[in-house]
């Protein structure tokens, strides 16, 4: 059977492109991994109407809604290769079995590459979080620890004067010059050089010298790269962005690829999920318009 499409990904981005799909009346394949990005974070916010919500309990009534589509077809499965042109795709999963479509949209998402800080792992999506949009209001104005990780960190804590008080953490990973010092001093940022050891507790950072100091929440500007390494080996370009490597994409969701589009977290910055829902739901509609009017097709 060829589909319409087949959309790689099941997460938010992925799921609101195949809405807009299926209500098309299209035939859409959606292939996931079961990896959503957000799978540590017990509850999304500054979601419209989810607020405050699991995000798991989000992606599942999503899932539920399409399955109401007799269009649909969805695989629980890891895809391990794409190949073919325009109008002639194929996918293979893991287990070895070939899907075939007209378009792929590239729904995958990205990982973040974390600080080698002792204990952060365990806590990330916990307690220590990457968007103050995201997560900021819950720590109620309490103090804000910032673990320094790259130049964005200076960004990160300046901004995060608005949710409270903030220590930036260099913590070998940045250098602070004298202007920057001084911009983040008038933001009342206080800046620790000394080095990080630990992070225990809920947030609490211990320094090498013995010194703990504890926060509401902590925040890390993380690098972030696709999930999955699809979009290259297909031969999609991709780019770099203030925070990581993402593929490139135009206006429409098109990639250098003719046929194949991305779309989320992978195709896009800044991250959240409500900016890769409504991601998603242009990309659905840009594949549609592109399988009404073939002509149009023009990579970027």
């Amino acid at each position: 059977m060829k589909h319409d499409v087949i959309v790689i990904g099941g997460s938010y981005a992925g799921m609101a492109a195949t809405l807009q799909l299926l209500r098309a009346r299209k035939s859409v394949l959606v292939i996931d991994g079961g990896q959503r990005r957000n799978r540590f974070a017990s509850h999304s916010h500054g979601f419209l109407g989810q607020d405050g919500v699991n995000p798991g309990e989000i992606a599942k009534a999503a899932r539920s809604q399409l399955e109401r589509y007799p269009t649909l077809v969805w695989i629980d499965e890891h895809v391990s290769a794409i190949s073919g042109q325009l109008d002639s795709f194929s996918v293979t999963t893991a287990n070895g079995a070939s899907h075939h479509a007209r378009r792929i949209l590239l729904a995958t998402g990205v990982g973040d590459q974390l600080p080698a800080v002792k204990g952060l792992a365990e806590r990330w999506g916990q307690s220590i979080f990457h968007c103050p949009y995201c997560h900021g209001y819950e720590l109620d104005q309490g103090r804000v620890g910032i673990i320094g990780s790259s130049p964005m960190s200076v960004h990160q804590a300046e901004l995060l004067t608005e949710w409270g008080q903030v220590t930036l953490f260099a913590n070998g990973a940045l250098t602070v010059d004298d202007p920057t010092r001084i911009k983040l001093e008038q933001r009342g940022v206080e800046i620790e050089e000394t080095l990080i050891d630990r992070i225990e507790g809920k947030a609490d950072v211990v320094l090498i010298d013995g010194r703990t100091q504890h926060f509401a929440g902590l925040f890390t500007a993380t690098r972030t790269s696709p999930a999955s390494p699809l979009a290259e080996a297909l031969g999609c370009a991709v780019e770099e962005t203030p925070i990581g490597i993402q593929v490139r994409t135009d206006a429409e969701c098109k990639t250098s690829i003719a046929g194949v589009f991305a779309c989320g977290d992978v195709a896009r910055v800044p991250h959240s999920v409500s900016l890769a829902v409504g991601n998603g739901a242009m990309a659905g509609a840009q594949v549609h318009r592109s399988l009404v009017w073939p002509d149009s097709l023009q990579p970027v």
